[in-house]
Order: structure tokens, then C-alpha cells, then sequence
């Protein structure tokens, strides 16, 4: 595991690709878990460990991850997160590219709990929660484009259904692009960036963590 940072009250990592953040149904062994017998391990501590989940990467995304080793730090960094004091920043390759080279992106959000799949409704649909993010076009090759992301909200599958709202859906991405996307493509979506202030120091902390060289992202890289 590749660990980016690491105190007393934190553990910033790097998440890797197709491993579940915390415990679903399909039974594999997820990020939290394995982090929890690291810690064991590499302290040699008795009884359980705790790490608090702060926030959520889709299976199939990888890059920067922050978790909490003490329940105050957790709530603080929940606390922060509600405050829109975390700075989240994404890379993503889309199919296509978009009309406007940055702009901010605003919809309505409803997930289908059943279906694990998010749907844009109208802003007066009750179900619905806002979603807001900002973006910049970085580069564009043929019809492909890189973009740069920056999260105002954290709603599940935020950045895959709102691109795939304007007609750009993510590379790889079967569930929202099935019409341009092939079974087994990689979805093309990385955690490149966390900073916030530390939970008990007030430290501003920033992380960066960059794409692998490998397909899709050498297109870019």
C-alpha cells in the first residue's frame, strides 16, 4: 500500500483500482479492512483498530484517500467536509469534449439505492440532492478529452452522471457510457489531490497523487 502521509490522527494513501472502500456485498476484501491489518501489523497492537472512513472513492477509482486513526479527528474531518473545507481535485478522460472549456456543472441527483445507479432529476424532485462541480478542459486528443475536476459537493457517482449528463461520459465507464464503452476498459478517474487543515493542528495539508503511466492515461501523460 502506498501510504502518503501518516500521524498520530490521520492516514492519507493511495487507493488502488477495483478494491471496494469499505465492505459490500461481493465479499472482497476492501481498503478499509486491509489499512485495519496494516496498522495491526506494523504496530503490533492487540485487540481491534480503529480507522474512520472520512469519504468515498467508487470501486473502480483509485488515488488520494484520507482516513481517520481517532474518532475526534474523524468527526473533525466530517466537520470539514460538511464546511466545504476540503479541496477534492480529480482527473478524468472522457469520450468526447465538452463544449465549454471550464465551466461549473449543476444538477440534481437521485440514487436509485436498488440499482446502485444515480439518475439527474429536476431541481423540484424532492428525491433529488444538489450536485456541483467544477471542471477545466487540460487537453484533448481526437475525440477524447482530459479534464481536470474540482468537487464542490461529495454525491455517489457524482463526476460519472454529470459528465455523462452533458454527453461526455468518463472512458470506461459501463455504467454510464455503455454506448461508447467496452466490457473490461479501465474507467479513466483519479483522486489526484487532497488538502485540508489538520484535524488537531489546524496544519494546512495537501497531497498529491498522479495517475499511473499506463492506459488509458498515457495518452495524456
Amino acid at each position: 500500500m502506498n501510504i502518503l502521509y501518516e500521524d498520530n490522527h490521520l492516514l492519507v494513501v493511495e487507493k488502488p483500482i477495483n478494491i471496494p472502500v469499505q465492505e459490500d456485498s461481493s465479499g472482497d476484501k476492501d481498503l478499509l479492512t486491509l489499512l485495519k491489518e496494516d496498522i495491526k501489523i506494523r504496530y503490533n497492537k492487540p485487540g481491534n483498530v480503529y480507522l474512520g472512513l472520512v469519504h468515498r472513492l467508487d470501486r473502480p477509482v483509485g488515488g488520494a484517500m484520507v482516513f481517520a486513526k481517532t474518532s475526534k479527528a474523524a468527526s473533525r474531518l466530517a466537520e470539514t467536509l460538511r464546511k466545504q473545507e476540503m479541496e477534492r481535485e480529480y482527473v478524468a478522460i472522457l469520450r468526447g469534449v465538452p463544449n465549454k472549456q471550464e465551466a461549473q456543472l449543476v444538477n440534481h441527483l437521485w440514487k436509485d439505492g436498488a440499482k446502485n445507479k444515480v439518475h439527474v432529476v429536476p431541481a423540484k424532485d424532492k428525491r433529488g440532492k444538489k450536485a456541483i462541480l467544477d471542471y477545466k478542459t487540460e487537453a484533448v486528443n481526437g475525440n477524447s478529452s482530459l479534464v481536470r475536476v474540482q468537487l464542490q459537493t461529495g454525491r455517489s457517482h457524482q463526476i460519472r452522471v454529470q459528465f455523462a449528463a452533458i454527453g461526455c461520459p468518463l472512458y470506461g465507464d459501463q455504467k454510464y457510457g455503455q454506448h461508447v464503452n467496452r466490457v473490461g476498459e479501465q474507467i479513466a478517474l483519479w483522486s489526484t489531490k487532497l488538502a485540508f487543515p489538520h484535524p488537531t493542528t489546524k496544519e494546512w495539508l495537501s497531497f498529491d497523487c498522479q495517475p499511473p503511466s499506463e492506459q488509458p492515461w498515457k495518452q495524456f501523460y
